[in-house]
């Protein structure tokens, strides 16, 4: 359900991106009709400057919307590419997962530990990173507290004493906070 929204709320952003250019479409014509019904007693100089000006203003209105589309389409590839990556997490974790079970074959316990490799590799290369959560002091804008842990010498009041999930940032977004145990 909640994909449907987000579609929704991209087709809404497209629809309003078409109506600005739409608009700024109109008011460039608008602005011709008015600028070419120049009345006679307007000297050559000054035409030539009207129409200058004129050309000077449909340029910076071009240009901005030029660099407002570029703008959100770069946004765009970064929010599909991290909603890509956010559908891909709950694997990584089941492979680490599964990585961690005593496995008696050694062949297979290399290639899985190859393929695993891989997939960080990957990740990497996209820019996700995983947030450093045990024995890190406790911030709420990266970790989700889901329990409260006892202080100890080695995890002292409000530090990370335990990792349950683990959280990942793409670049500086975050995809995914870590679920933690916070040391009190």
């Amino acid at each position: 359900m909640s994909e449907m929204n987000e579609n929704q709320e991209i087709l809404d952003e497209e629809l309003e991106s078409a109506e600005e250019t739409e608009e700024l479409t109109d008011e460039a014509e608008e602005t011709a009709d008015a600028d070419s019904e120049v009345s006679e007693d307007v000297s050559p100089e000054e035409a030539i400057e009207a129409e200058k000006e004129r050309y000077l203003r449909l340029y910076a209105e071009f240009d901005n919307f030029r660099k407002r589309t570029a703008k959100e389409k770069i946004e765009a590839y970064g929010d599909a590419t991290a909603r890509c990556i956010e559908q891909l997490l709950p694997v990584l974790d089941n492979f680490e997962r599964a990585m961690e079970a005593p496995c008696s074959d050694e062949a297979y316990q290399s290639g899985m530990e190859m393929i695993f490799g891989q997939m960080k590799n990957f990740l990497e290369k996209l820019g996700v990173t995983e947030i450093e959560s045990l024995g890190a002091e406790f911030d709420p804008n990266v970790h989700n507290a889901i329990k409260q842990g006892e202080a100890t010498e080695e995890y002292p009041e409000g530090t990370v004493c335990e990792v349950f999930q683990k959280g990942y940032m793409l670049k500086e977004k975050l995809i995914r906070p870590a679920m933690v145990a916070v040391a009190g």
